[in-house]
């Protein structure tokens, strides 16, 4: 299928998806707010390492789930200029004991780019769940795309645990990006220097409907193998990423 009519059906979708939940969801859909000090993804920074906002909304009806994240960008490097990112995505899970399984499709439309920048990524991820502990592994995979120069796979592992007694959970993960390359300029925008390893380490103290959390987030990129107007290589380093949510 051309990937624009793919994108197309994955948003009006999930558009139509979210609207319709309040009234047909199994579950009651999801709402939420948050503002961080930097929009960062696997190690780089989509808002040129400054503050964002962002609103969400979520909900299932029998096995399908839908989900729609708008974040704030500002004037994104690395995005071609774009203000504003969608992420839209549609997805189901099943569980086999412990194990809960979760396969999606996520299309991410931006706003304000100067350039064709809309993608699509295909998920698949497990995750086990024992006492106050989880820990979940999956990939993200991006197929070959103009937008983002050729084809891009993610592997992450990522744990949580709640600290017994206590509001606090420590957050850990782990991911690599590899992929194809058909455009090595565009490339450069999810993979400054062709492939990467990235890692988190974080606390939230979760409160009722608030929560707050601090991550130290990192990668390996050797910021003088990265070129090109999209790779954004000052705002792929270490930093702390600081953060408030409330849900609804």
């Amino acid at each position: 299928m051309n990937h624009q009519y793919c994108k197309i059906a994955i948003a009006a979708s999930a558009v139509a998806f979210v609207n319709a939940a309040p009234a047909m969801a199994q579950d009651r859909p999801s709402i939420g707010f948050e503002a961080a000090t930097d929009e960062a993804r696997r190690g780089l920074s989509w808002s040129e390492g400054r503050a964002a906002v962002s609103a969400d909304a979520s909900g299932t009806i029998g096995p399908v789930e839908a989900s729609a994240r708008v974040v704030t960008l500002r004037d994104s490097v690395r995005h071609d200029g774009a203000w504003s990112v969608a992420d839209l995505r549609l997805g189901t899970a099943t569980d086999i004991g412990a194990v809960q399984l979760r396969a999606g499709a996520t299309a991410h439309l931006f706003a304000g780019a100067r350039s064709k920048m809309d993608y699509v990524e295909l998920g698949a991820s497990a995750s086990y769940t024992y006492g106050p502990a989880q820990l979940t592994g999956g990939v993200e995979l991006a197929p070959s795309q103009d937008a983002i120069g050729g084809g891009n796979v993610h592997l992450y592992a990522n744990a949580d645990a709640g600290i017994p007694g206590t509001p606090f959970t420590l957050i850990a993960g782990v991911g690599h990006s590899s992929g194809s390359v058909n455009d090595p300029i565009r490339a450069q925008r999810l993979r400054p220097v062709g492939s990467y390893a990235n890692w988190r380490l974080g606390v939230e103290h979760r409160r009722g409907p608030l929560t707050l959390g601090l991550d130290y987030l990192g990668t390996d990129i050797d910021r003088a193998d990265a070129f090109g107007p999209f790779a954004d290589a000052r705002h792929s380093g270490d930093r702390l990423v600081g953060r408030v949510r409330f849900a609804l």
